[in-house]
């Protein structure tokens, strides 16, 4: 089985190419030049490329069964026009030169990333995956995004939109970043801490993947969130706890969108996501609830 990853040296993709070596698959990894300390293995081939580009990687596509599609810019910086056009053109046109270049009537799986921004500002609602797309800028790039991915399914692809919510994981990605402030004394919850937080463990992320890979009756729109909902100030308190440091420095909703602008307003969002179709199609969560997901990243 031979499997490929755009944006396959990032955090994610980095870790998910460890995990289909270790099941079997060789690995395809499209995107930047690999780190001098990225794992090597004689399953694993690296090829850089511009994936927004049609070009030669696309080739690749003609002998593989499972694409996982994670390619994009980073959402976490300040936002302008020319930032937002490139958050929006490095996930849409990814998309559409991965499922122009697909093969057709063959076997293959797509799973497609998007994200729990799918469904913008939704207070305390509860959101599965039958929520209909918020109108904010991110909701905006999710919708289009599986779109694209879902044109796939006219050459008979089964396509799976795995909408994350905010990755967990050791050694990189969104928690760590969060750890800093609090280890320093100067953490707190953002704004008033109340708004919901989706969050899945990076363990569970790949473990999914690998589910869908091998479950041919998985597909559709698929909320990657773990089972148990939190608050913002709930995640400040509890990485706290284990650090044993305070988190009494909040970061004013007001100063957030100040310095951050329009980004700022995103990540003071609330989003109570529910894995609901996972859960039905039996997929069992090895980190389920925020104690255990945190007591093995930071414990």
């Amino acid at each position: 089985m031979k499997t490929l990853i755009t944006g396959g040296t990032g955090f994610i993709g980095s870790y998910l190419s460890n995990a289909f070596i270790q099941n079997g698959y060789s690995v395809i990894s499209v995107g930047g030049p690999p780190s001098e300390n990225a794992l090597r293995h004689p399953n694993l081939k690296y090829i850089s490329a511009d994936t927004t580009q049609k070009g030669a990687w696309q080739q690749e596509l003609n002998d593989v069964d499972v694409i996982v599609n994670l390619a994009g810019r980073t959402i976490f910086s300040r936002w302008n026009d020319d930032y937002k056009k490139s958050i929006y053109e490095s996930r849409i046109l990814t998309t559409r030169n991965l499922v122009e270049a697909l093969p057709s009537d063959k076997d293959i799986t797509l799973c497609s990333t998007s994200a729990a921004g799918f469904y913008g500002h939704r207070g305390d609602d509860i959101l599965t995956e039958n929520e209909p797309a918020g109108s904010d800028f991110l909701a905006t790039v999710c919708k289009d995004w599986e779109i694209e991915a879902f044109k796939a399914e006219k050459k008979g692809v089964r396509v799976a939109a795995t909408r994350f919510g905010i990755v967990f994981g050791k050694g990189g990605g969104a928690l760590e970043q969060m750890i800093q402030p609090i280890r320093y004394f100067v953490g707190g919850p953002l704004g008033n801490g109340r708004q919901w937080f989706p969050w899945i463990h990076i363990e569970d992320l790949t473990l999914a993947i690998l589910f869908i890979s091998e479950n041919k009756s998985v597909s559709g729109a698929l909320n990657f969130t773990a089972p148990e909902s939190i608050r913002n100030i709930e995640l400040v308190k509890a990485i706290a706890g284990i650090l044993h440091r305070p988190a009494f420095m909040p970061a004013p909703a007001f100063i957030i969108k100040l310095f951050m602008g329009e980004f700022g307003k995103s990540i003071l969002a609330s989003q109570r996501v529910i894995p609901e179709r996972l859960l039905k199609y039996g997929f069992e969560f090895k980190y389920p609830d925020l104690k255990s997901a945190l007591n093995n990243i930071i414990g």
